[in-house]
Protein backbone atom coordinates (compact mmCIF):
# COMPACT_ATOMS: atom_id res chain seq x y z
CA UNK A 1 0.00 0.00 0.00
CA UNK A 2 2.87 2.13 0.45
CA UNK A 3 4.03 1.94 -3.03
CA UNK A 4 1.00 2.78 -4.62
CA UNK A 5 0.47 5.78 -2.38
CA UNK A 6 4.21 6.93 -3.43
CA UNK A 7 3.06 5.90 -7.28
CA UNK A 8 0.09 7.73 -6.80
CA UNK A 9 1.38 10.54 -4.58
CA UNK A 10 -1.43 10.31 -2.17
CA UNK A 11 -1.11 9.00 1.12
CA UNK A 12 -1.59 5.63 2.84
CA UNK A 13 -4.84 6.48 4.46
CA UNK A 14 -6.30 7.74 0.77
CA UNK A 15 -5.36 4.39 -0.75
CA UNK A 16 -6.92 2.22 2.33
CA UNK A 17 -10.00 3.96 1.75
CA UNK A 18 -10.51 3.10 -1.59
CA UNK A 19 -9.21 -0.38 -1.20
CA UNK A 20 -11.67 -1.18 1.51
CA UNK A 21 -14.08 1.22 0.29
CA UNK A 22 -13.59 2.43 4.06
CA UNK A 23 -14.14 6.31 3.34
CA UNK A 24 -15.29 8.64 0.27
CA UNK A 25 -12.84 9.47 -1.93
CA UNK A 26 -12.81 11.60 -5.61
CA UNK A 27 -13.18 10.06 -8.93
CA UNK A 28 -10.17 11.61 -9.68
CA UNK A 29 -8.07 10.32 -6.72
CA UNK A 30 -9.88 7.42 -6.97
CA UNK A 31 -8.25 6.95 -10.31
CA UNK A 32 -4.98 7.98 -10.16
CA UNK A 33 -4.91 4.82 -7.13
CA UNK A 34 -6.46 2.71 -9.26
CA UNK A 35 -4.05 2.59 -12.06
CA UNK A 36 -0.72 2.57 -9.76
CA UNK A 37 -2.59 -0.81 -8.54
CA UNK A 38 -2.23 -2.28 -12.05
CA UNK A 39 1.13 -0.59 -12.52
CA UNK A 40 2.18 -2.25 -9.40
CA UNK A 41 -0.01 -5.34 -9.49
CA UNK A 42 -0.25 -4.90 -5.75
CA UNK A 43 -2.79 -8.03 -4.80
CA UNK A 44 -4.60 -7.38 -0.98
CA UNK A 45 -3.32 -9.93 1.18
CA UNK A 46 -6.61 -11.81 2.85
CA UNK A 47 -4.44 -13.56 5.47
CA UNK A 48 -2.89 -10.40 6.54
CA UNK A 49 -6.31 -8.24 6.74
CA UNK A 50 -7.71 -11.32 8.56
CA UNK A 51 -5.05 -11.08 11.16
CA UNK A 52 -5.30 -7.72 11.24
CA UNK A 53 -9.20 -7.25 11.73
CA UNK A 54 -9.95 -10.11 13.49
CA UNK A 55 -12.12 -11.09 10.57
CA UNK A 56 -12.32 -13.17 7.19
CA UNK A 57 -15.66 -12.61 5.84
CA UNK A 58 -16.07 -15.87 5.41
CA UNK A 59 -18.87 -18.25 6.38
CA UNK A 60 -18.56 -22.09 6.37
CA UNK A 61 -21.27 -24.25 4.97
CA UNK A 62 -21.84 -27.42 5.28
CA UNK A 63 -24.54 -29.70 3.59
CA UNK A 64 -25.54 -32.92 3.44
CA UNK A 65 -25.84 -33.98 0.01
CA UNK A 66 -24.05 -31.51 -2.66
CA UNK A 67 -25.62 -34.33 -5.36
CA UNK A 68 -29.27 -33.68 -3.70
CA UNK A 69 -30.96 -30.20 -5.94
CA UNK A 70 -32.56 -29.05 -2.56
CA UNK A 71 -29.38 -28.20 -1.18
CA UNK A 72 -27.73 -27.02 -4.21
CA UNK A 73 -30.43 -24.93 -4.73
CA UNK A 74 -30.07 -23.31 -0.69
CA UNK A 75 -26.35 -23.41 -1.33
CA UNK A 76 -27.02 -20.99 -4.15
CA UNK A 77 -29.46 -18.36 -2.56
CA UNK A 78 -27.31 -18.69 0.71
CA UNK A 79 -23.97 -17.52 -1.60
CA UNK A 80 -25.95 -15.14 -3.02
CA UNK A 81 -27.49 -13.24 -0.04
CA UNK A 82 -23.65 -13.42 1.59
CA UNK A 83 -21.64 -12.38 -0.86
CA UNK A 84 -23.81 -9.09 -1.42
CA UNK A 85 -22.92 -8.42 2.73
CA UNK A 86 -19.44 -8.84 1.29
CA UNK A 87 -18.84 -12.66 3.02
CA UNK A 88 -17.38 -14.63 0.84
CA UNK A 89 -18.72 -19.33 1.75
CA UNK A 90 -16.20 -21.46 2.00
CA UNK A 91 -18.62 -24.96 1.08
CA UNK A 92 -18.21 -28.65 2.31
CA UNK A 93 -20.53 -31.26 2.21
CA UNK A 94 -20.80 -34.57 4.52
CA UNK A 95 -22.44 -36.86 2.41
CA UNK A 96 -24.47 -38.41 5.46
CA UNK A 97 -21.11 -39.19 7.02
CA UNK A 98 -20.44 -37.95 10.87
CA UNK A 99 -17.00 -38.92 10.94
CA UNK A 100 -16.36 -36.55 7.54
CA UNK A 101 -18.76 -34.03 9.12
CA UNK A 102 -16.59 -34.01 12.09
CA UNK A 103 -12.97 -33.57 9.82
CA UNK A 104 -14.54 -30.58 8.16
CA UNK A 105 -16.27 -28.83 10.89
CA UNK A 106 -12.71 -28.64 12.23
CA UNK A 107 -11.10 -27.59 8.92
CA UNK A 108 -13.63 -24.72 8.89
CA UNK A 109 -12.86 -23.63 12.27
CA UNK A 110 -8.92 -23.80 12.06
CA UNK A 111 -9.41 -21.74 8.63
CA UNK A 112 -10.83 -19.14 10.97
CA UNK A 113 -14.72 -18.96 9.13
CA UNK A 114 -16.45 -16.26 10.95
CA UNK A 115 -19.85 -17.76 11.37
CA UNK A 116 -21.33 -21.54 10.35
CA UNK A 117 -24.66 -22.59 9.06
CA UNK A 118 -24.81 -26.47 9.05
CA UNK A 119 -26.83 -29.34 8.08
CA UNK A 120 -25.86 -31.95 10.26
CA UNK A 121 -25.72 -35.48 9.24
CA UNK A 122 -26.93 -36.43 12.58
CA UNK A 123 -27.42 -36.41 16.55
CA UNK A 124 -23.52 -36.23 16.99
CA UNK A 125 -21.80 -35.72 20.27
CA UNK A 126 -18.20 -34.50 18.48
CA UNK A 127 -20.37 -31.85 16.33
CA UNK A 128 -21.94 -30.21 19.83
CA UNK A 129 -18.44 -30.09 21.42
CA UNK A 130 -16.90 -28.60 18.78
CA UNK A 131 -19.71 -25.60 17.92
CA UNK A 132 -19.87 -24.96 21.74
CA UNK A 133 -16.07 -24.83 22.15
CA UNK A 134 -15.64 -22.67 18.65
CA UNK A 135 -18.34 -20.17 19.99
CA UNK A 136 -19.37 -19.11 16.31
CA UNK A 137 -22.45 -18.05 15.14
CA UNK A 138 -24.33 -20.96 13.97
CA UNK A 139 -27.39 -21.40 11.79
CA UNK A 140 -28.55 -25.12 11.35
CA UNK A 141 -30.65 -25.75 8.60
CA UNK A 142 -32.87 -28.47 7.15
CA UNK A 143 -32.08 -30.64 10.11
CA UNK A 144 -31.99 -30.09 13.92
CA UNK A 145 -29.27 -31.43 16.62
CA UNK A 146 -30.00 -32.54 20.03
CA UNK A 147 -27.86 -30.35 22.54
CA UNK A 148 -26.90 -27.89 19.75
CA UNK A 149 -29.45 -25.01 21.26
CA UNK A 150 -28.51 -22.50 17.82
CA UNK A 151 -30.51 -20.38 15.45
CA UNK A 152 -32.06 -22.60 12.83
CA UNK A 153 -34.49 -22.31 9.80
CA UNK A 154 -36.98 -25.66 9.63
CA UNK A 155 -39.58 -27.12 7.89
CA UNK A 156 -42.67 -28.31 9.75
CA UNK A 157 -41.75 -31.91 8.21
CA UNK A 158 -44.50 -33.95 10.56
CA UNK A 159 -47.10 -31.67 8.83
CA UNK A 160 -46.43 -31.53 5.53
CA UNK A 161 -45.92 -35.82 5.44
CA UNK A 162 -48.87 -36.00 7.33
CA UNK A 163 -50.96 -33.76 4.68
CA UNK A 164 -49.14 -35.88 1.83
CA UNK A 165 -50.44 -38.96 3.25
CA UNK A 166 -53.98 -37.51 3.95
CA UNK A 167 -54.20 -37.15 0.10
CA UNK A 168 -53.11 -40.40 -0.55
CA UNK A 169 -55.55 -41.26 2.02
CA UNK A 170 -58.84 -39.61 0.37
CA UNK A 171 -57.60 -41.39 -2.54
CA UNK A 172 -58.77 -44.29 -1.38
CA UNK A 173 -55.42 -45.79 -0.52
CA UNK A 174 -54.98 -48.03 2.62
CA UNK A 175 -51.55 -50.05 2.19
CA UNK A 176 -49.24 -46.80 1.56
CA UNK A 177 -45.85 -48.03 1.62
CA UNK A 178 -43.26 -45.42 2.98
CA UNK A 179 -39.57 -45.24 2.11
CA UNK A 180 -37.93 -43.36 4.63
CA UNK A 181 -34.70 -40.94 4.99
CA UNK A 182 -32.06 -41.87 7.74
CA UNK A 183 -33.49 -42.31 11.43
CA UNK A 184 -30.79 -40.61 12.62
CA UNK A 185 -31.57 -37.10 11.38
CA UNK A 186 -34.81 -35.07 12.55
CA UNK A 187 -35.72 -34.53 9.08
CA UNK A 188 -35.95 -38.72 8.81
CA UNK A 189 -37.34 -39.04 12.42
CA UNK A 190 -39.96 -35.91 11.80
CA UNK A 191 -41.31 -37.19 8.41
CA UNK A 192 -41.94 -40.70 9.60
CA UNK A 193 -43.73 -39.64 12.36
CA UNK A 194 -45.92 -37.54 9.85
CA UNK A 195 -47.14 -40.89 8.04
CA UNK A 196 -47.51 -42.34 11.11
CA UNK A 197 -49.64 -39.46 12.82
CA UNK A 198 -51.88 -39.57 9.09
CA UNK A 199 -52.53 -43.17 9.91
CA UNK A 200 -53.58 -42.43 13.39
CA UNK A 201 -56.06 -40.13 12.37
CA UNK A 202 -57.83 -42.23 9.73
CA UNK A 203 -57.99 -45.16 11.92
CA UNK A 204 -55.78 -47.45 10.62
CA UNK A 205 -53.09 -49.18 11.83
CA UNK A 206 -49.51 -47.85 11.07
CA UNK A 207 -48.13 -51.85 9.23
CA UNK A 208 -43.65 -51.62 9.92
CA UNK A 209 -43.72 -53.78 7.77
CA UNK A 210 -44.97 -51.04 4.72
CA UNK A 211 -41.82 -48.98 6.45
CA UNK A 212 -38.69 -49.37 4.30
CA UNK A 213 -35.30 -46.82 5.24
CA UNK A 214 -33.81 -45.49 2.13
CA UNK A 215 -31.15 -43.40 3.75
CA UNK A 216 -31.95 -40.81 1.53
CA UNK A 217 -30.25 -42.17 -1.10
CA UNK A 218 -31.09 -43.41 -4.72
CA UNK A 219 -29.64 -46.92 -4.40
CA UNK A 220 -31.02 -47.44 -0.98
CA UNK A 221 -34.54 -46.71 -2.08
CA UNK A 222 -34.26 -48.75 -5.11
CA UNK A 223 -34.26 -51.57 -2.92
CA UNK A 224 -36.34 -50.58 -0.19
CA UNK A 225 -39.27 -50.21 -3.75
CA UNK A 226 -38.48 -53.83 -4.18
CA UNK A 227 -38.67 -55.59 -1.21
CA UNK A 228 -42.49 -53.47 -1.17
CA UNK A 229 -43.19 -54.14 -4.87
CA UNK A 230 -42.78 -58.04 -4.50
CA UNK A 231 -44.12 -58.57 -0.81
CA UNK A 232 -47.34 -60.94 -1.09
CA UNK A 233 -49.58 -57.74 -0.80
CA UNK A 234 -47.57 -54.82 -2.21
CA UNK A 235 -48.81 -51.41 -1.76
CA UNK A 236 -51.06 -49.90 -3.83
CA UNK A 237 -49.22 -46.67 -3.49
CA UNK A 238 -44.96 -45.23 -1.96
CA UNK A 239 -44.58 -42.01 -0.51
CA UNK A 240 -40.45 -41.15 -0.96
CA UNK A 241 -39.16 -39.00 1.89
CA UNK A 242 -37.38 -37.00 -0.54
CA UNK A 243 -36.60 -36.37 -3.84
CA UNK A 244 -33.10 -38.63 -4.71
CA UNK A 245 -34.94 -41.61 -3.10
CA UNK A 246 -38.21 -41.04 -5.23
CA UNK A 247 -35.53 -41.61 -8.43
CA UNK A 248 -35.32 -45.42 -6.74
CA UNK A 249 -38.56 -45.77 -6.84
CA UNK A 250 -39.57 -44.62 -10.09
CA UNK A 251 -36.81 -46.59 -11.59
CA UNK A 252 -37.78 -50.20 -9.31
CA UNK A 253 -41.67 -49.75 -10.57
CA UNK A 254 -40.24 -49.99 -14.00
CA UNK A 255 -37.56 -52.55 -13.70
CA UNK A 256 -40.47 -55.25 -12.38
CA UNK A 257 -42.83 -54.34 -14.90
CA UNK A 258 -45.33 -52.06 -13.27
CA UNK A 259 -46.59 -48.44 -14.23
CA UNK A 260 -47.38 -45.58 -12.10
CA UNK A 261 -49.77 -44.55 -11.36
CA UNK A 262 -51.53 -47.40 -13.40
CA UNK A 263 -50.30 -50.17 -10.54
CA UNK A 264 -49.20 -47.90 -8.02
CA UNK A 265 -49.39 -43.74 -7.24
CA UNK A 266 -46.13 -42.68 -6.13
CA UNK A 267 -45.65 -39.53 -4.08
CA UNK A 268 -42.58 -37.23 -3.07
CA UNK A 269 -40.96 -34.77 -0.81
CA UNK A 270 -38.78 -31.86 -2.25
CA UNK A 271 -39.81 -30.62 -5.52
CA UNK A 272 -36.85 -30.43 -8.07
CA UNK A 273 -36.85 -29.31 -11.56
CA UNK A 274 -38.05 -32.22 -13.50
CA UNK A 275 -40.36 -33.26 -11.50
CA UNK A 276 -43.10 -32.18 -13.94
CA UNK A 277 -40.64 -33.49 -17.02
CA UNK A 278 -40.98 -37.33 -15.36
CA UNK A 279 -43.67 -39.45 -16.87
CA UNK A 280 -46.06 -39.28 -15.11
CA UNK A 281 -45.16 -35.96 -13.58
CA UNK A 282 -44.60 -36.51 -10.03
CA UNK A 283 -47.06 -35.24 -6.97
CA UNK A 284 -44.46 -33.41 -4.47
CA UNK A 285 -44.11 -31.60 -1.66
CA UNK A 286 -42.20 -28.29 -2.33
CA UNK A 287 -40.11 -26.88 0.20
CA UNK A 288 -39.34 -22.86 0.40
CA UNK A 289 -36.13 -23.62 -0.82
CA UNK A 290 -35.55 -19.58 -1.64
CA UNK A 291 -36.66 -18.64 2.05
CA UNK A 292 -34.84 -21.00 3.89
CA UNK A 293 -31.34 -19.75 1.91
CA UNK A 294 -31.95 -16.21 2.74
CA UNK A 295 -33.59 -16.49 6.26
CA UNK A 296 -30.13 -18.68 7.22
CA UNK A 297 -27.97 -16.24 5.48
CA UNK A 298 -29.50 -13.31 7.43
CA UNK A 299 -29.44 -15.27 10.99
CA UNK A 300 -25.84 -15.63 10.41
CA UNK A 301 -25.87 -11.88 9.61
CA UNK A 302 -27.59 -10.79 12.49
CA UNK A 303 -25.50 -12.63 14.62
CA UNK A 304 -22.45 -11.42 13.13
CA UNK A 305 -23.39 -7.29 13.10
CA UNK A 306 -24.56 -8.26 16.90
CA UNK A 307 -28.22 -7.43 15.66
CA UNK A 308 -29.78 -10.18 17.25
CA UNK A 309 -31.39 -11.45 20.15
CA UNK A 310 -29.43 -13.30 23.11
CA UNK A 311 -32.05 -16.51 22.54
CA UNK A 312 -31.59 -18.74 19.88
CA UNK A 313 -33.95 -18.23 16.92
CA UNK A 314 -35.67 -21.24 15.29
CA UNK A 315 -38.10 -20.50 12.23
CA UNK A 316 -40.28 -23.17 10.90
CA UNK A 317 -41.80 -22.72 7.47
CA UNK A 318 -44.32 -24.92 5.41
CA UNK A 319 -44.34 -27.35 2.75
CA UNK A 320 -46.63 -27.44 -0.06
CA UNK A 321 -48.07 -30.13 -1.35
CA UNK A 322 -48.04 -30.17 -5.59
CA UNK A 323 -50.36 -32.54 -6.82
CA UNK A 324 -49.50 -33.66 -10.58
CA UNK A 325 -50.12 -36.93 -12.33
CA UNK A 326 -48.49 -39.71 -10.01
CA UNK A 327 -51.14 -40.32 -8.49
CA UNK A 328 -54.70 -42.04 -8.81
CA UNK A 329 -57.56 -42.99 -6.82
CA UNK A 330 -57.54 -46.74 -6.34
CA UNK A 331 -60.79 -47.78 -7.86
CA UNK A 332 -59.22 -46.45 -11.02
CA UNK A 333 -56.48 -48.88 -10.61
CA UNK A 334 -56.58 -52.25 -12.38
CA UNK A 335 -54.05 -54.26 -10.70
CA UNK A 336 -51.82 -56.37 -13.12
CA UNK A 337 -49.53 -58.75 -11.54
CA UNK A 338 -45.49 -58.53 -11.82
CA UNK A 339 -44.28 -59.64 -15.41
Amino acid sequence: MLDVAKAAHVSVATVSAVINGSAPVSPELRNRIEQAIGLIGYKRNAIARSLKLGTTRTVGLMVADITNPFFTDVVAVIQDVLHRAGYAVMLCCNDEDVALQDEQIALLIDRSVDGLIIAPAGDDETLKRMIASANLPTVLIDRLCDGIDTDAVVLDNRRAVQDATIYMLGLGHRRIGYISGSLDTSTGRERLAGYRAALEAAGLPCEEDLIRIGNFREKDAYTAALQLLTSPERPTAIFSANNLMVIGVMKAIRDIGLRCPDDVSVASFDDFPWADVFQPHLTTIAQPVQAIGEQAAQLVLDRLSGASPEAPRRLVLKGRLVIRDSCRPVGSLAPRAIA
